[in-house]
Formats: C-alpha cells, structure tokens, sequence
C-alpha cells in the first residue's frame, strides 16, 4: 500500500481509537498510524485492544491493534487509577493485550 493511504486510513483508526480512550482517561494522545508491513506500508490494524504499561508506580493505558502497535495512549496515573480505568474498559467488552507494546514513548 502507498504510503499517503496507510497514513490516511491509519490514521482514521488511531483517532477513533484515541476519542474511546478519551471518553475513560480524559486525556488522550494519538500514537501510531502506520506500520511496516511485508509489502510496504500499512495503516494500523482495526482492533480495538487494551495494553498497559507500568512506569515505576504509575500505570499508561494504551489501546492498540493484534500487533502491539498503540494507537492512543492515556498519560501517566496512579496504579489504583489506571488499574480502575481497566476494570472498567474490560466490564464494557474490552480485550486486553498482553504482547510487547509497541509506542513512541
């Protein structure tokens, strides 16, 4: 796929994914929109699946797609805060992914 479409459909993904995560963590950055594929350039995958990651004792959520590449990723917050965030973004049919987490930080 030509780069400028992998951007522009990547892209789509990353801030629908972005505006969800939003609606939880009232903060939400975009992340990837794009990845290396076999034939060239492709848009980040369609799922919608939850990642964390812990920085010393505080928690980031991510969401992200099959391959670990997050899409939107929430800021830094307590564990106690992150860790309700997630139960809660699981109660409402969530899929968490426990793969490398691939992201800009």
């Amino acid at each position: 796929m030509q780069y400028h479409k992998a951007a522009f459909l990547g892209q789509e993904r990353s801030r629908k994914a972005q505006m969800k995560l939003f609606e939880y963590t009232g903060f939400s950055m975009l992340t990837y929109t794009i990845k290396k594929g076999i034939s060239g350039f492709e848009p980040v995958g369609e799922e919608m699946l939850l990642g964390t990651l812990t920085n010393g004792k505080e928690l980031i959520l991510f969401i992200c797609d099959n391959d670990g590449y997050a899409k939107a990723q929430s800021k830094s917050m307590t564990m106690e805060e992150g860790n309700n965030i997630l139960e809660k973004m699981i109660a409402d049919g969530f899929t968490k992914f426990d793969g490398e987490i691939k992201t800009v930080i």
